[in-house]
């Protein structure tokens, strides 16, 4: 009977608290919306299934060595890393688990030292997350995989459009000043490192919104993530209502000239050009954009084609399922059921809803001293949900007018959304950096 009773307290039914209960639930809907619905299911099928193990209790799979013996460790134990952190013996454990993460790193390695000693380890999550994401890998990997599968032709064709891309990351800067804004209003605690983390989202990027929070806000990272998936997957049904309400039915049926031949030459300069150029004036922007005109660059000069299928295919699959697992270790309830997710995911829809006036408003300036027209509506594809959102424009033109295929046109804006969210990145990991020392 001892033997039994022992097996249920140790059993995770009996130690399941209503948080990882919730989790999991969240975990269940994501694989739903993933699977049922077709919402991004690359990322959503291994970020929801990373949720639900991480919430699995007892496993500790999303815990480093240092968390588990605080979580499951006997009095000894939790006696000694209170003194290696420096607080009473007596503190509860939300108080260890608070003094761990604020400690200074000799600290924090000598308690993880310690707890290893004492016979806890690494949960698998943890160490995907280390691997993958806190050494900034898995979502430079995607990038170059991204530049990859990437063409410039519709860019150089119509340079044009580089400006559409860049005033759709409008939606970043504006999101940042909103989170920033709760913080001062008493709503939220977001501190400025939190702020810029969550206005990537608005670039509709999902690889560099868990590059920039990976390096920014490590904690805010899950609920990052998985609003920057999620409104991506609703990009359909986000971008129409406010194309439809910033344009007229005249504007929306403009035709736009075919597109020039852009040469191989120009194509292969082009990414080198690019990465020089930004690089020397914004460094922080080097590790994005410099995998993504890496990716682009074996595409394009053709002399590296297994590379380029490489990295297009098996080795961007294999980055994803690890980034996505490592991304649903984030989703631990005591991280995710917080106010802040709910005001992350309020901030992540209105930059989305920025991003895209912005570009359709700046489309619509430009015509103003254009000769050659352009249809507003491309200017949406400016957030880099690559092609997603170049098809809603496509869509919605077709619809004004059954001649008027924008999808190459919107092409255009759509990359240098790309271009644009990781440019924004560099400039927020430099301010942060500048301003917190």
């Amino acid at each position: 009977m001892e033997n039994l009773l022992n097996l249920w307290l140790s059993s995770g039914a009996n130690q399941i608290t209503s948080g990882q209960f919730t989790m999991i639930l969240i975990g269940l809907v994501l694989l739903f919306l993933a699977i049922r619905k077709n919402f991004e299911p690359l990322l959503l099928v291994p970020i929801g299934f990373g949720g639900i193990l991480a919430n699995i209790p007892g496993a500790h799979l999303a815990l480093s060595a240092a968390e588990t013996a605080l979580t499951s460790g006997d009095a000894l134990v939790l006696a000694q890393m209170a003194q290696i952190l420096g607080v009473e013996s007596t503190s509860d454990i939300y108080a260890l688990k608070a003094a761990l993460s604020s400690a200074p790193a000799a600290v924090h390695a000598q308690a993880t030292q310690y707890a290893l000693d004492a016979g806890f380890s690494n949960g698998m999550l943890y160490n995907f997350y280390s691997v993958a994401i806190a050494s900034g890998v898995a979502p430079l990997v995607i990038f170059m995989g991204v530049g990859a599968m990437t063409d410039f032709g519709p860019l150089l064709a119509n340079p044009r459009t580089l400006f559409l891309g860049a005033a759709a990351q409008f939606g970043i800067f504006a999101t940042v000043l909103g989170a920033v804004g709760l913080s001062v209003a008493g709503i939220m605690d977001f501190s400025i490192a939190d702020a810029a983390a969550i206005g990537i989202i608005g670039g509709a990027d999902g690889p560099t919104a868990i590059y920039v929070s990976s390096l920014l806000a490590p904690d805010l990272l899950g609920a990052i993530a998985v609003a920057a998936y999620s409104y991506m997957a609703l990009v359909p049904l986000i971008q129409p209502p406010i194309m439809r309400a910033l344009t007229t039915p005249e504007e929306r049926k403009i035709e736009m000239v075919q597109l020039r031949h852009v040469s191989k030459r120009e194509k292969i300069v082009f990414p080198l050009l690019l990465l020089i150029l930004v690089a020397l004036f914004l460094p922080d922007a080097a590790p994005l954009l410099g995998m993504f005109c890496f990716g682009n660059l074996m595409r394009e000069c053709g002399v590296v084609t297994r590379l380029s299928d490489t990295a297009q295919n098996a080795l961007i699959n294999i980055t994803t399922i690890f980034l996505g697992l490592s991304v649903g270790s984030k989703l631990a309830a005591d991280k995710f059921l917080d106010p802040k997710t709910l005001g992350i995911l309020a901030l992540g829809i209105i930059a989305f809803a920025i991003g895209t006036a912005a570009g359709v408003l700046m489309a619509k300036l430009l015509n103003l001293v254009s000769k050659h027209k352009v249809n507003p509506l491309i200017g949406s594809a400016g957030v880099s949900a690559v092609p997603m959102a170049a098809r809603v424009s496509n869509k919605l033109g077709l619809e004004a007018n059954p001649h008027n295929f924008l999808l190459m046109h919107a092409m255009g804006p759509n990359v240098a959304g790309v271009i644009g969210s990781a440019v924004a990145a560099g400039v927020m990991i430099t301010m942060v950096r500048a301003m917190t020392g």
